[in-house]
């Protein structure tokens, strides 16, 4: 074997890790959008059920949940967000097996999710002074699954150059 085709080799071989390693991280974006939509689901028929949240590590969950910003056009905020993190899920599953269509929309709906979660945070921050326990775990999911995005973006970088 040639110096030549040696090194056509590693590069072949490094570039199938790499995509390795990127379908792993779109896995587990996959898995995390799976843990958001079960958070988001469970909010949802609680809040269509009528039934009251549980709160057990916080303890404003009733006056986040009750508040005017809760619903939009009287559909419960936690139903948008299903909605999302289904489509995230999807998406994410999409580009771990590299469809490479799947990746500009992914990181799209992640960066709106994300910049409505710090909205979302600021209004429990400064404007209801109460945070509940299912939107801290909601707004944790997304701001990995940025997290997650920006390494695979670093990462997708990083094999152009």
């Amino acid at each position: 074997m040639s110096a030549h085709d040696e090194m056509i080799d590693r590069d072949a071989t490094s570039v199938s890790r790499h995509r390795l390693r990127v379908g792993w991280l779109y896995a587990l974006a996959a898995l995390l959008a799976l843990a958001g939509l079960a958070d988001a689901l469970y909010l949802t028929v609680e809040h269509l059920t009528g039934r009251s949240v549980r709160c057990t590590v916080t303890t404003g969950c009733s006056e986040v949940l009750s508040s005017a910003y809760a619903t939009i056009g009287g559909v419960p905020l936690a139903a948008f967000g299903a909605a999302a993190y289904f489509t995230a899920f999807s998406l994410a599953t999409l580009a771990a097996f590299d469809y490479a269509s799947a990746r500009a929309p992914l990181a799209l709906l992640v960066a709106v999710m994300f910049v409505f979660s710090l909205w979302l945070l600021y209004v429990q921050a400064f404007v209801l002074h109460a945070f509940c326990q299912y939107c801290l775990l909601s707004a944790l999911v997304t701001t990995l699954l940025a997290v997650i995005l920006i390494i695979i973006h670093q990462l997708r970088r990083r094999e152009l150059l």
